[in-house]
Formats: C-alpha cells, sequence, structure tokens
C-alpha cells in the first residue's frame, strides 16, 4: 500500500509538472503576442494605470477560480493583460538606440536563465523550500527601498536594485520549481502564475542591467 502511495503521489507531480510547463508556454508566447501589440499601440499613462489594476484582479480570480476550467482562462486574461503593460516600457527602451539589441538580450538571456535553473531544480529534485524566507524577506526589503528610492537615491542605486531583483527572482524561481517537484504546489495553474511571474520580473531586472550597462541614448 506504500508504494503504491508513493508512486501515486509522483503520478500526481509529474501530472502537474506537464500540464505547468504546457500551460506557462502558452500562456509565454500569449504575452509576447500582446506585447508586441502593447508596444505598437500608444498607451498612455492613465492607460497603463487602469492596466495594472486589471492585472491585479485577474490575478486575484486566478486564485479564486484555480480548482476550474475558468482559471485557465484567467490565467490568458492575467497574462495577455501584463504582456499588453510591457507595451509602454518596451517603448521607452526601443528609443535607444541599440534599443531592440537589449530587448532581444533580456529575453534571450531570461529564456537561459530560466531553463537552467528550472532545469536544475527539475533534475536533480532538490528541496529549495528553505530559500522561501529569505527571498520573502529580500522582496519586501527590495520594494521598500525601491519606495525609498524614488525620493532619495544615490548613484548605482538603480543598477545595484536591477541586480538585487534578477537574484531574487532567480531565487523564486528554483525555490517554485522545487515546490512543484517535491509537491509543494499542486496546483498548475498557481503553478503557471507564480513561474510567469518570476520569468517576467527576472526579464525586467535584466532590461534594466543590460540597458544601464551597456545602452545608447539615441
Amino acid at each position: 500500500m506504500e508504494n503504491v502511495a508513493v508512486e501515486s503521489g509522483s503520478v500526481s507531480r509529474n501530472s502537474v509538472l506537464r500540464n505547468t510547463y504546457a500551460l506557462l508556454s502558452l500562456t509565454m508566447i500569449w504575452s509576447t503576442i500582446m506585447a508586441a501589440v502593447g508596444t505598437v499601440l500608444n498607451i498612455g499613462m492613465g492607460a497603463y494605470l487602469v492596466l495594472v489594476l486589471l492585472g491585479f484582479g485577474a490575478l486575484f480570480a486566478t486564485r479564486a477560480f484555480r480548482n476550474s476550467a475558468m482559471g485557465v482562462v484567467m490565467v490568458f486574461a492575467f497574462t495577455g493583460i501584463e504582456g499588453l503593460s510591457l507595451g509602454p516600457i518596451l517603448q521607452m527602451y526601443l528609443h535607444m538606440a541599440n534599443g531592440a539589441q537589449i530587448i532581444g538580450t533580456a529575453a534571450g538571456l531570461t529564456g537561459v536563465m530560466f531553463l537552467s535553473l528550472s532545469g536544475y531544480a527539475l533534475i536533480s529534485r532538490k528541496d529549495f523550500s528553505f530559500m522561501g524566507g529569505f527571498l520573502v524577506a529580500g522582496l519586501i526589503a527590495l520594494i521598500l527601498v525601491s519606495l525609498i528610492g524614488m525620493f532619495f537615491s544615490f548613484p548605482g542605486m538603480y543598477l545595484a536594485l536591477a541586480f538585487v531583483s534578477a537574484l531574487i527572482f532567480s531565487g523564486f524561481i528554483l525555490f517554485d520549481t522545487s515546490r512543484i517537484v517535491n509537491g509543494g504546489e499542486t496546483n498548475y495553474i498557481m503553478a503557471t502564475v507564480e513561474l510567469y511571474l518570476d520569468i517576467l520580473n527576472l526579464f525586467l531586472a535584466l532590461l534594466r542591467i543590460i540597458s544601464a550597462l551597456t545602452g545608447n541614448r539615441k
């Protein structure tokens, strides 16, 4: 009976993994398409703030419907809105002489880092749950320092925060993948959202780093 339970748990985790990565792949494609649309559209600050609020609403709705088919619909709604809201950000980088190169490099590096970190957690099956408290504390500190930096900043602060952000969300990729592998996250819809947010925030951090180091204004 114990062996049957172990095998059942393994099958369940493998199912969550397959569903998560399948849904994540689709949402990344969808979000990329919407980001391209958002880049073409001239989204003003007011519309951007509306998108941010809609994104929070879709995220809460996704969590509320995570155990039903509607949860999948809300995942696409959430990732579509997030992709669309990237438009004004990408436009800002495209105003640099090498903006397209910066975006392409950040996207490629994000993909490599995600596949490497998530792949390591999958293959090693190590339990990275011990990182949870440190990552949450680091994220809270990052947010607080970022808010303070809006009023009081010092040279190099922007770049330093970007490096810290990249480090934190790299850690979250290990942590969230490990939770799926070890049965800590059994809902593939929420697992998809968690990994999507890790990837998105890592991409934004790498954009800031690469632009600060190599960006050329027109």
